[in-house]
Order: C-alpha cells, then structure tokens, then sequence
C-alpha cells in the first residue's frame, strides 16, 4: 500500500451550516487522516494522507467517508491539479524561470494551459505526465497518480455542468 497526499473541498449546501459541527463526526467516520480546514462558511476543506493501493482508491473512500458524514455535500474541488508555473515548478523542484523555458522551449509540445491568461493554468496531472515521458525527468508515482486522478475528477465535475441535451455535441467540438 502506498501512501496518497491530496485534498478534497467541499461546499456543505447550507449556507448557515456550521462546518466545526462535522469535525468529530469526520474524524469517527473515516476521516482521522485528514487535516480538516473550516475557514470559511459553509465550506469544508480536507487534505488526507491516505493509503491505499491506488489514488483512485485513497480518493475514491475518501469522497465517500465523506459523503456518509455529510450526504448533502458537494465535491466543488480535488487537488493538486490545477497550478500556474510557479506551482508547478515548486512541485517538482526547479524554479519557475526554469519550468517557464521548458514550456516556451518545447515547439508546442507542451500540455496546454486550461486558461491562457495571466497566469496561465495546468493540469498538473498533464505537466508532470509531459515532465515524465518527453523530458526525462523523474516524477513521483504517487504524485503523478494523484495529480492524473484529480484532474479526471475536477474534469467530471465540470462536464456535468454541460446541458444533457448538448453533452454530445460540445464533446464533438472538443475532441
């Protein structure tokens, strides 16, 4: 089994909800691997250190021990996913000037960004996997795990806010 750092938000659905009222009844329910963040209300934040023997696995009981606690809360976000240079750069130990080379310097091979602004936006599941595989560099497993399996999740969440009537048709605009 290996261990999985990640961290899943919540929004508790009602906006008076208390959120220090679900601290022990997480941690009774499953949950006594996460530090539990309750910063702002009507929100829940937890980052776990789960073994399992797979990301998918850590998040999938992790989204679920949840859920058994607070049934009417939604996921709003798993991470890490998404991260600008200077995220992605801390996380796999160069600096940003260097992470920033590497993506100008790449003739577009480079993931895309998710938003091209100012910053720009990454999967970090797709730098890291791009790191891995055409640059040579050597990523963590689990990391890379981890990383892959929230972007999946944050993407399944977002194309569920798609209209079901034209689901089919943006796919077919995207792909």
């Amino acid at each position: 089994m290996k261990e999985y750092d990640f961290t899943l938000k919540f929004n508790l659905q009602d906006p008076q909800a208390d959120a220090d009222d679900y601290i022990e009844r997480l941690y009774a329910g499953g949950c006594d691997d996460a530090l539990i963040g309750v910063g702002l209300k009507g929100f829940i934040s937890l980052n776990f250190i789960r073994e399992a023997s797979s990301a998918h696995e850590a998040i999938s009981s992790a989204i679920h021990d949840v859920k058994s606690v607070i049934p009417s809360t939604i996921l709003i976000e798993a991470s890490p996913d998404f991260v600008g240079l200077t995220d992605a750069a801390k996380i796999v130990g160069c600096s940003r000037q260097n992470m920033r080379n590497l993506i100008v310097n790449s003739d577009g091979q480079s993931p895309l960004p998710v938003y091209g602004g100012t910053p720009s936006i990454w999967h970090l599941g797709e730098i890291l996997r791009w790191l891995r595989v055409v640059k040579m560099y050597s990523i963590d497993d689990s990391l890379l795990e981890v990383a892959e399996t929230t972007m999946n999740l944050n993407i399944a969440r977002s194309y569920q806010k798609i209209a079901p009537s034209i689901q089919e048709n943006i796919k077919s605009l995207v792909c």
